[in-house]
């Protein structure tokens, strides 16, 4: 079972942002959103440098789960996290996560997900590891790798926000409403009753870097700035971390520190955590 330790190694080791090596000859190449995907694919699952035909033998072997653009989660580890990619262009970008809130972990039971995402394995809930990649032409310029847990809030801090809001949309007197999971959907609008009006939410989150800047500061000198963080709880259920604290002597560039991160419910508590940074 291949984890987020293995893919930092792989990092380090290929030494490579390129992602014009990604999927050649395929019309996926055009959309960098797609390349970013597979730079994150091929880091899981230690499959660059090989043919497609090859590589897509690795990924069956490392993901139970690739997804789609409609739903949750973008891929899911074996026996693993989930794992969702955010493609930005510029470097101080927010996160665009439109109708689906930041979550903690991923449960089975979300309505969003897709049945074949429920039945890839036997699974109740699972990590969500949030991968943010700075894209600039077919380079990636800055990648980060944060869980959930450790960037943003519980659940019910959103699900309040937005049953309030779904709830006094209802209550507006005079409008035909529909049942939706949507926040709203107005019925005949106009005098014929043929035009309705769907109001969807749309979230966005600040990136890690500005999120975690009181911790971690890019090199914007460097061609390429990588950056990790791990809670401690976390952090002690990889048992492949010493392979990733013994690569410190052969690779300089390679730091882990230990940091204390703001707990997302509570900003006055600080958990601890672990920083791993690289650059090329």
């Amino acid at each position: 079972m291949r984890n987020l330790i293995d893919a930092i190694i792989t990092l380090v080791k290929t030494d490579t942002n390129n992602l014009s090596d990604m999927r050649q000859g395929d019309n996926r190449i055009n959309n960098m959103g797609y390349a970013l995907e597979d730079y994150v694919k091929n880091l899981f699952s230690d499959s660059f440098n090989l043919t497609y035909a090859d590589q897509i033998q690795c990924w069956s072997e490392t993901f139970s789960y690739i997804g789609n653009d409609a739903n949750p989660p973008d891929i899911m580890l074996k026996n693993g996290d989930a794992i969702e990619v955010k493609k930005i262009q510029s470097k101080d970008a927010a996160l665009a996560l439109n109708s689906s809130y930041p979550k903690q972990i991923l449960l089975s039971t979300n309505h969003m997900i897709s049945q074949a995402c429920r039945d890839a394995e036997d699974w109740i809930k699972k990590d969500i590891l949030y991968i943010v990649g700075v894209v600039a032409g077919r380079s990636l310029k800055h990648l980060c790798m944060i869980y959930g847990m450790d960037y943003c809030a519980s659940e019910e801090c959103y699900l309040n926000v937005y049953r309030r809001i779904k709830a006094g949309i209802e209550n507006i007197e005079g409008i035909e409403f529909s049942p939706t999971r949507e926040l709203g959907r107005i019925n005949r609008i106009d005098p014929l009753g043929i035009t309705y009006l769907r109001m969807r939410g749309m979230w966005h989150i600040e990136n890690p870097w500005k999120v975690f800047s009181y911790i971690y500061q890019r090199n914007l000198n460097a061609n390429f700035n990588f950056m990790c963080i791990i809670g401690k709880d976390k952090w002690q259920t990889l048992a492949n971390r010493e392979n990733l604290l013994s690569l410190q002597q052969k690779y300089p560039k390679l730091k882990i520190s230990d940091v204390g991160i703001r707990n997302p419910d509570n900003p006055a508590k600080l958990n601890d955590a672990k920083l791993i940074s690289y650059e090329m």
